[in-house]
Order: structure tokens, then sequence, then C-alpha cells
């Protein structure tokens, strides 16, 4: 009866966003893909103690404490909870930025971050890095999360996009522009102040090079990474020159591969690995890459995981805006750029760079609640990566790219108990990761 009492307290807790009693788990009968590189646990055992891994065995190995709550996995492949390294909370979907904005965006601290990030935890998301988001309210996010308050992802923010200018008047909150190296200093204190964990560059290409290099080395030496953009030739050439960390996408227009020049900087930069620390890129390959399908079969925009924390009105809004996929501004180059994104994709697997799963989560068509595992997916199955090698792209080398790998990315004695369970052979059908049946962050279970 007490260990009934104790899961139906933490249940009770994890729905209302609460932190959990702490408690003992053992995940019992599943295949463990734990993240590293060792061979599955077949019949594996995990017990968790509190927030914390404790031991891994197998039936036959571990015995299961008389006191710990038994969760089955049997029939299920059991891995580390995945992450994102590149979702936009402050958006869902929607079509059209500039109404969002306008309508919407009073409401992102209270309704629409907190709706983004259930999202992405129900998908088996216990790690995400938002790039790109007004920073007083991706800030109390992150810490509502962190606090139990509201159930989510553990969050890595940006803050701010870093750039010459804004777009528009709607945009001030979540771009900004830098003036002079003094300027591009001061708000990178600024938000590195206010506790961001990455400084996001946009269009490196359009600011001058003496603000580029301040950028980079006021965040350095406040140890803190910089990712920047690699939509355009001149964005990767400077992001490379100044020392980025962490490159996002793979579009680089309609051209059919990269450049040679661009090549050998990449392979230049990643044979200093040993020096300089890791190359990282996100390629967020799978939003353009799916876009044409989905043209022909959009029926994903009626189911209603999408809807999760959002109010009626936001939710009729979004789906009025994709009613017609065809007519989407976003979109307008992708039917050109589509076609090279494997070969360019191949390019930057080859250069010795580093590759995370990533996303951009929140843009047109990309719900969170579907947008993780379809990247892993078109890895896998469209762009011919072994299934462990994307898995660890979603798990364990993104928790080396943020520095916090001693308690996060595989599912290892120590670490934070953040573990997904999903029915099926994940590693010979990746694409069941679309449907996660369970979810654990920090030993609660919290689906």
């Amino acid at each position: 009866m007490r260990l009934k009492a104790l899961a139906l307290a933490c249940a009770a807790a994890a729905t209302i966003g609460m932190p959990a009693l702490a408690e003992r788990l053992a995940l019992v009968g599943g295949t463990l893909v734990d993240g590293t590189l060792r061979e599955p646990i077949h019949n594996s055992v995990i017990l968790i103690d509190g927030d914390r891994i404790t031991a891994i065995g197998t039936v036959e190995s571990l015995p299961v404490p008389a006191d710990a709550r038994r969760v089955s996995t049997e029939g299920m492949t059991v891995l580390p909870g995945l992450w994102d390294m590149h979702v936009h909370l402050m958006i869902d979907g929607h079509a059209d930025y500039a109404h969002w904005d306008a309508a919407y965006l009073a409401k992102q601290r209270d309704v629409i971050m907190p709706a983004s990030a259930k999202q992405l935890l129900m998908a088996g998301v216990t790690g995400a890095r938002d790039l790109g988001a007004p920073p007083d309210d991706i800030l109390a996010v992150k810490k509502a999360i962190n606090e139990g308050r509201i159930p989510g992802p553990t969050l890595f923010v940006a803050g701010p996009f870093i750039q010459h200018a804004p777009y528009s008047a709607h945009e001030v909150s979540y771009r900004w522009g830098v003036s002079s190296p003094e300027d591009a200093r001061a708000k990178v204190r600024k938000i590195a102040e206010a506790g961001v964990d990455v400084v996001k560059l946009i269009d490196v290409d359009q600011m001058k090079e003496p603000e580029i290099k301040a950028v980079v080395d006021e965040a350095h030496a406040r140890h803190l990474p910089v990712v920047a953009h690699a939509h355009r030739p001149d964005e990767i050439r400077l992001g490379l020159k100044y020392g980025v960390d962490d490159f996002e996408h793979t579009a680089l227009a309609a051209a059919p591969e990269y450049p040679a020049d661009i090549m050998a900087a990449l392979e230049e930069r990643t044979a200093r690995s040993g020096s300089l620390g890791p190359l990282f890129w996100t390629p967020t390959a799978s939003i353009l890459y799916n876009y044409p399908a989905w043209l022909k079969e959009h029926e994903f925009i009626d189911a209603t995981d999408w809807h999760e924390g959002l109010t009626p009105e936001m939710v009729a809004d979004i789906k009025a805006s994709l009613a017609h996929p065809e007519r989407i501004p976003y979109f307008q180059g992708v039917p050109q750029r589509q076609p090279t994104l494997k070969r360019k994709f191949a390019q930057l697997r080859a250069s010795g760079a580093i590759l995370l799963i990533g996303t951009d989560s929140g843009v047109p068509m990309n719900f969170h609640s579907g947008s993780t595992w379809q990247e892993i997916d078109l890895w896998v199955n469209g762009f011919g990566v072994p299934a462990i090698e994307a898995i660890r792209a979603a798990t364990f080398w993104p928790a080396v790219a943020m520095k916090v790998d001693k308690d996060y990315g595989t599912v290892t004695e120590g670490k934070f108990a953040d573990i997904i369970a999903v029915k099926g052979d994940v590693m010979a059908h990746v694409d069941l990761l679309q449907r996660v049946d369970m979810v654990f962050k920090h030993g609660q279970q919290v689906k």
C-alpha cells in the first residue's frame, strides 16, 4: 500500500508540474541502449533513487530492492531522454511570424512557452536548447521548469538573437542589433549576467568583423559557447575565422554542395579539436527535406498532440495559417534546396564536425510534439546514418556540447535519470520514436 500511495503522489506531482516526492524506482525487463557504444543490454534492470541512476544490470544479475516501485519495460527499447539542440519555444508552427508576434508576444511566458515545453517533454525530449526568444520570458520559463513548477525539458537558452539589426519593430524584444564592438560586448555581458547558457549569432555576414570578434571573445571570456547560422557561405567563413563553436542549419540556398574553401577550413578546424575543442554542427535538415512530402500529405496538421497547453483560439489561429501549405513564404525556396541536402549533410559528416540533432522546432508546420523524431528518422532512413550514431547525436553529444555530460546524455550510474521507453525495437525501426510510451525526467515519471 505504501508503494502504491507513493506512486500516486508522484504521478499527481508530475501532472501539476510540482517537484515529485523522492522514490526508488526499478525499470525492469527492456532492452537498454544506454547512449554509449557498448552493446544493448537485454532484460535490463535500472535502479533509480530520487533523481539519479544508482545501478544497472540484468534481471539475472541485479536484484530489485523490496521498497522500489517496479516499472515493467518488457517489450520496450529503453534509451536516454532525447535532446533537441535547436528549438524555439516562442513559436508553435504558425505560418505568419508578424501576426504571431503582434497577437501573442504578451502571452509567451505564461501560455506559449510552457505549452511548447510540455509538448517536447511528452515527445521524449528531456533536454533542449532554445536558440532565440525574449530573454526575460525564456529565462523565467527555464527557472519554472528547474523548480518543478511547470513540466518541460531541462533548458539551455540563448535569449535574443545577436545580429546587425532586428528585421522589424515587432522583433526588438528577441533580436538585438549591435552597432559597435563595445555595444556587442555590452549586450553579451547583459545576457550572460541574466543567466543565458549560450550566445546566438545570426547574419554575421552583415556585421562588421570587429563586432563579430567582440561577441565571440566576450562570450568565451564568460565560458559561453557561441552558435551561428550557416545559411550563406560568408556566415560560415566568418564564423570559423572568429571561433564560433557550433553552426546551425544546412540550407546554403540552392548550391549543390559546400564550396571547396569552406570544406578545407572546416577540416582544418576539426583537425584542431584537440586544442580548441570539438566543432559542432546542428543541420536541422528534416524541416526542409520533408516539406515537399507535406505538401501532398499534411493530415498531421489535424492531429491534436500539438494542441497541448494552447488555448482553443491559438489552435484555430495556427490551423488557419496552415490552410494552404503551398503558399507559406517560409518554404518559398525549399523546392530548390531540398535535393541538395543529402550531399551537404554527407560533406558535414565527413568534415570531422560533430553533428547534433536539432530541428528548428516551432517554425511553420514543425510542431514541438513531432519535430525531434523526424530529424532522427531522416538521418537514419534518408541519409544512411547508423541508428546508434543518430541516437548519440540526440543524447550523448548534446550533453558534451553543453558541458553537462557528467550528469546527462547516457543511462549510466550516477547520472540524472532522464530515460525514455518505447514499445518495439527502436534500433531496427527508429521511427517508433514518434510514439514514446514512457518518459522519466530526473527520476520522475512524467508519462
